[in-house]
């Protein structure tokens, strides 16, 4: 696999039908609302997809990294924008029209498959992630997510030994919003995580000095809270 879950044939399909690009940190990539005119493949960098409610809150749902599509399900249903896509770390990847993309998988039934399976594999993950959370305290719904956040798409800094530092661009109301709990939660959460030499707070993201005592972290608070 070249990239994800896309092999070689499909990468070539992708790029050949669509338009390398790149974008910078704060760049909106899609917006609620609009009209589904293209999806994207992200090669590197991270992104962030929130929604707006009516009661003026607008919530994190998920991040995205190299490898994930994003704005698919806008052009296969046809429907506006369901969230807004921000990019979170300076990215780059492949866009296609919504004309193209949707004729590439008519065309292309392996790539369509993928696709299927790639969508069905993030509901399953949202649906597990919701249930777990469930079962967590607000401290622990933090840590489990920063820690999540991290594996996925943190960078290494320093090396790249499974325990070299790593960061990720995540405000602490980013977090907050991903995790469902209040920032001023999130904020004494961080504060006992920093004190305890686990997390590192900059301006726009976080440093995770050593990941395995930060998942030690996140066990035993998962066994606390059971």
């Amino acid at each position: 696999m070249s990239v994800g879950d896309f092999g070689p044939e499909q990468m070539r399909l992708l790029r050949e039908h669509g338009r390398e690009q790149t974008w910078e940190r704060g760049r909106v990539l899609m917006r609620q609302g609009e009209t589904a005119d293209r999806a994207v493949l992200l090669e590197g960098g991270l992104v962030k997809v929130s929604a707006d409610a009516r009661v003026g809150y607008t919530g994190v749902l998920a991040f995205r990294g190299a490898g994930e599509l994003v704005g698919e399900l806008g052009c296969i249903d046809r429907r506006p924008r369901s969230a807004t896509v921000t990019v979170m770390r300076d990215a780059r990847g492949v866009a296609l029209t919504a004309e193209r993309f949707l004729q590439l998988l008519e065309r292309e039934p392996s790539l369509a498959s993928q696709v299927l399976r790639s969508v069905s594999l993030r509901q399953r993950d949202s649906d597990e992630r919701r249930l777990r959370m469930a079962a967590l305290t607000t401290e622990a719904r933090l840590v489990a997510e920063l820690l999540d956040l991290v594996v996925r798409h943190g960078r290494p800094v320093g090396g790249r030994r499974a325990d070299a530092c790593r960061v990720v661009e995540v405000t602490q109301q980013e977090l907050a919003s991903a995790c469902g709990v209040s920032r001023e939660s999130a904020v004494r959460t961080l504060r006992v995580l920093q004190r305890e030499s686990l997390v590192e707070r900059g301006r726009g993201e976080m440093r995770v000095p050593s990941l395995p005592l930060l998942a030690e972290r996140a066990r035993r608070m998962e066994r606390e809270g059971a």
